[in-house]
């Protein structure tokens, strides 16, 4: 299977369990790897037979600005939910970081990965 990489989307959300996650909102950074086969694409040079990596970029940032959840499992799964309506797309890994979440020791990053596939 072919992979298109989106890396480092980043929108503001207002996810998390704390009151003040929820109030202020906070910056997430999102990374999506789609499964995709891109023979007919490339044999073809046709947009239509792919993925539009650039609507999928626009969706996945919608959803991370849209309702707030608790948990970035939840946000990772209405992530992988959105990618995988799109036709070509067979499977989709997604990484959700948190880089400011609330931790009291000194972190670079939180993340969850999430692997969904149509089988």
């Amino acid at each position: 299977m072919d992979r298109v990489a989106l890396r480092g989307l980043k929108a503001r959300g207002h996810h998390g369990v704390f009151p003040k996650e929820r109030e202020d909102g906070q910056t997430f950074l999102v990374d999506i790897v789609l499964g995709v086969d891109t023979r007919q694409a490339a044999a073809d040079d046709d947009l239509a037979k792919t993925v539009h990596y650039g609507i999928v970029a626009e969706e996945v940032v919608a959803v991370v600005e849209g309702e707030p959840v608790n948990l970035i499992e939840t946000l990772a799964e209405r992530i992988a939910q959105t990618c995988l309506k799109h036709e070509g797309v067979l499977e989709v890994e997604v990484r959700v970081h948190k880089p400011d979440a609330p931790i009291t020791v000194p972190f670079d990053d939180v993340t969850v990965t999430i692997t969904r596939s149509r089988v």
